[in-house]
């Protein structure tokens, strides 16, 4: 007995974070250094007025949960806010 199993097919991923405590001008630099060192992850934009980051991955290299422990070990706390297939 063999058992197939169907080939799983990475997607892009854009999502948007919450940073709520982004509260200084120089934040959103340290915040999109650390999303940008977690593998995966292709295309970070910062908006600094609110408290965002969207960031574009690929699902099969690293997930929210790593975006957003990235994002508190830099110590910026986020959360997911939002979410779109590419």
């Amino acid at each position: 007995m063999s058992l197939l199993t169907a080939p799983t097919w990475a997607s892009i991923q854009t999502v948007m974070l919450s940073v709520s405590s982004m509260n200084c001008p120089v934040c959103p630099i340290t915040v999109k250094k650390a999303l940008n060192k977690v593998p995966g992850v292709s295309k970070t934009n910062m908006n600094f007025e609110k408290r965002q980051a969207i960031v574009t991955f690929d699902d099969a290299k690293t997930s929210v949960d790593a975006l957003t422990r990235a994002t508190r070990d830099a110590g910026y706390p986020s959360v997911l806010a939002g979410s779109r297939n590419e």
